[in-house]
């Protein structure tokens, strides 16, 4: 995974930007990485003479994930770099004719080994944005067989990704702006490019760091971590610290770090109303080697053994010591229990030692929080008005516990030039025929209000223009909107065989998802019973889509 990233070797004075479409790409995602049937198909087409039909294939989602009504559509950078390296290796043809049927001609081979991305047209909304159902994430125009191929790549870089930072940017929204959030999620990942990929798009969605060190390296993202509870529990006493000393850090004498947070201990435990003979001994070792590690980074968790009893004594007699030899401490991290009581116990032990030390900083002190947190949790905690400054979250992140898969669906709407149309019984199962243009229209609040696709010979609505906007598929659903600003969703990514907008770097794409969210309308946004965005099509497709289907449905025959 990533070897084409670790084996990397900038040339003389080449740079991550002067060849950023190359760098950072996973060497899994290559044109084998997809689904059989489109290379058969692939043959079937090229052997029935349609090289050279050109096709039009929307990508897009039927419901919004996690019973909300948005999504942030996001691994569009990794479709452009996918594109710009699409190539099938001599490896990957001897691979292939001894995979597919026999009897596939040789020229077949000699015909894919010479296929590119470069009569390719890509468009797309811009990474970071909100998205709703139905409208095209992504439109693929070029020839039948190679935009075909691209299906199951493009859909695999799309659906996880979205949905990893939708999954995040929820949790952003419930978190509120003032509390950290960190990524906590490889070792539950689905796998080490699951795990990547939950780091990336997490960061994406809002979150403020991950523990994930090579996501770190990869995407620049911000690392954070500080020590589990075998570290305390390896620990039995004091007499097993090695080392007591530390340097003070402006005058560099040394002091026994040790020595200092005993003494801190007894008479905290006045201040507390906790006896020291309660306490564990190997976790007060623990500490102090921790802080004697890392000094202007001790953070350290309170819950191996008892949060009240035992562990923020011990941290708050650790900290004082640091504060002795000129150091700060960090924080504490919380792992079980409740969550809220000991965040807010843990706040009031702070205020304690801040008064009776005349200490201010240690009101400052940052309580983590951790232990298998969800969306409910968060809002369950904020109820009750707990004091957690960051959260640790791993599983039902990285996982998307609520809901495992976004359901992005491929499909073809054009080709030569003529509509295609696939019905169902299940009417959400409906395509959208056409070449379509995308725009959405604001209210006069500035507030996104109707997300409308046209097909692309039609005007763009105008501002101050009354436009009728239809529900496709309910022909009663119909309203006129006057936008008081319209905006094309659609940006030409990659044309002429290369990507044909600058790439925003991550943190770009981190500040669009806010300032996208920050446009719709907070009873859209809302956690319990949101309001659904509406999607409707003009008049013009409206009646060329029922036109068609009524073209293809076939007639039946009562007898």
């Amino acid at each position: 995974m990533c070897d084409r990233l670790l084996n990397y070797k900038p040339a003389a004075g080449e740079g991550i930007q002067n060849d950023r479409s190359r760098f950072n790409m996973n060497g899994v995602v290559q044109p084998l990485l997809t689904d059989l049937y489109q290379i058969t198909m692939a043959y079937a087409y090229w052997k029935s003479g349609k090289i050279d039909d050109q096709s039009v294939f929307d990508l897009f989602f039927r419901t919004n994930p996690f019973h909300g009504e948005f999504t942030i559509f996001a691994g569009l950078e990794e479709c452009l770099k996918f594109l710009d390296n699409f190539h099938y290796s001599e490896s990957d043809i001897e691979y292939l004719k001894a995979t597919l049927p026999e009897g596939i001609e040789n020229e077949f081979f000699e015909y894919l080994g010479n296929l590119t991305a470069k009569d390719v047209t890509l468009y797309a909304i811009d990474e970071g944005s909100v998205a709703f159902p139905r409208v095209p994430l992504i439109k693929v125009e070029g020839p039948l067989i190679i935009v075909q191929l691209l299906e199951t790549t493009l859909l695999t870089l799309v659906n996880y990704a979205s949905l990893m930072a939708t999954n995040a940017a929820r949790y952003r929204m419930v978190a509120g702006k003032n509390v950290k959030l960190l990524e906590f999620g490889l070792r539950r990942a689905q796998g080490p490019d699951g795990g990547l990929s939950a780091s990336k798009y997490s960061y994406t969605g809002g979150f403020d760091g991950t523990s994930n060190v090579l996501a770190g390296k990869l995407f620049n993202i911000p690392v954070k971590g500080t020590h589990a509870h075998a570290y305390i529990t390896s620990f039995t006493g004091i007499d097993e610290l090695k080392t007591r000393l530390l340097r003070h850090k402006t005058d560099g004498v040394t002091g026994d770090l040790l020595e200092h947070a005993i003494e801190h201990r007894q008479s905290l435990s006045q201040v507390l109303d906790i006896s020291p003979e309660e306490s564990s001994e190997g976790e007060l070792a623990a500490m102090v080697s921790y802080a004697i590690a890392f000094p202007d980074g001790f953070m350290a968790l309170v819950d191996t053994y008892d949060v009240k009893r035992s562990g923020l004594l011990n941290f708050c007699a650790v900290a004082l010591a640091l504060n002795d030899l000129g150091y700060r401490a960090i924080g504490i991290r919380i792992d079980s229990g409740d969550l809220a009581y000991l965040s807010c116990f843990s706040r009031q032990t702070f205020a304690k030692v801040a008064d009776r030390f005349k200490i201010s900083w240690f009101n400052t002190l940052q309580i983590v929080a951790s232990n298998d947190i969800n969306e409910e949790t968060i809002l369950s905690l904020n109820e009750q008005g707990h004091k957690i400054d960051c959260f640790g979250i791993g599983t039902h992140l990285v996982t998307c516990q609520r809901q495992p898969a976004l359901g992005c669906v491929y499909k073809l709407v054009e080709i030569n030039g003529q509509a295609r149309i696939k019905l169902s019984q299940d009417v959400e199962k409906v395509t959208m025929p056409g070449n379509k243009s995308a725009y959405r229209l604001y209210s006069a609040d500035g507030h996104a209000l109707i997300d409308l696709l046209q097909k692309v010979s039609e005007p763009a609505p105008e501002v101050g223009q009354k436009v009728l906007c239809r529900h496709p598929f309910q022909e009663s659903k119909r309203a006129y909107v006057i936008p008081s600003k319209v905006k094309s969703l659609y940006k030409v990514f990659w044309t002429n065989g290369q990507i044909a907008q600058p790439l925003p770097t991550l943190e770009k794409v981190r500040e669009k998802v806010q300032n996208s969210l920050r446009t719709l309308r907070n009873d859209h946004k809302r956690t319990l019973n949101p309001t659904p965005y509406k999607v409707a099509v003009s008049d013009d497709l409206y009646n060329f889509i029922h036109d068609l289907w009524l073209q293809n449905a076939p007639i039946g025959e009562l007898s």
